[in-house]
């Protein structure tokens, strides 16, 4: 038996026109899986199959927790995971995938494995910036990457406003204000001296 078996659907063998099925992801089905996003979990997936004239509607409900490193510190942190997907999936000649939304399988087998597709809908609700709460991050990693910002470059690290906002200060005046990278200033003599020629 595959690791992913029991992801497997027979749409073609359905008797009636409505089946529930139930899925418990954990550490084992994110490990087993292997991609980059998420190593660890606990997922509750409650999937629902219509069946109408050849076409099988196929609704997930997700919810759970997974575990993926913060940007900032690198350690594990828990996000929690709900979100709810839809596929359409028809019988064809060949497997392919018209949209998104709308899967065709071949209707020789009429059976489809959700495993890649549950796993893709969880990784979609991941934010591009994931981040642990203000003052929740590894205060090792945090004090390292204060001693190494730029200068006149302080990390709030979330101490106030949004978590990690970067706020640049005047080291002689107590307020922010925007101070300009000398790079660019280098890059502004470029410029000027292109427009002269």
């Amino acid at each position: 038996m595959g690791k992913f078996d029991p992801y497997k659907v027979d749409l073609k063998s359905m008797t009636k026109d409505i089946q529930e099925i139930e899925y418990l992801l954990e550490n084992k089905f994110f490990g087993d899986i292997g991609g980059d996003d998420i190593q660890k979990g606990k997922v509750k997936v409650n999937l629902t199959v219509r069946k109408s004239a050849g076409v099988y509607e196929l609704n997930f409900s997700i919810d759970g927790t997974i575990i993926i490193p913060c940007d900032r510190c690198l350690d594990d942190m828990d996000f929690p995971v709900t979100t709810t997907n839809r596929l359409i999936v028809k019988l064809g000649k060949d497997y392919s995938e018209e949209s998104d939304e709308i899967v065709i399988i071949p209707e020789s087998e009429g059976v489809i494995n959700l495993a890649w597709f549950i796993y893709e809908f969880i990784v979609l609700t991941i934010p591009i910036k994931h981040v642990h709460a203000p003052g929740k991050c590894n205060k090792t990693m945090t004090s390292t990457l204060k001693k190494h910002a730029p200068k006149g470059v302080e990390d709030e690290f979330g101490s106030e406003g949004d978590a990690g906002d970067i706020i640049i200060t005047d080291s002689d005046t107590d307020d922010t204000e925007d101070v300009i990278d000398p790079r660019w200033d280098a890059l502004k003599g470029f410029k000027e001296e292109n427009d002269n020629n």
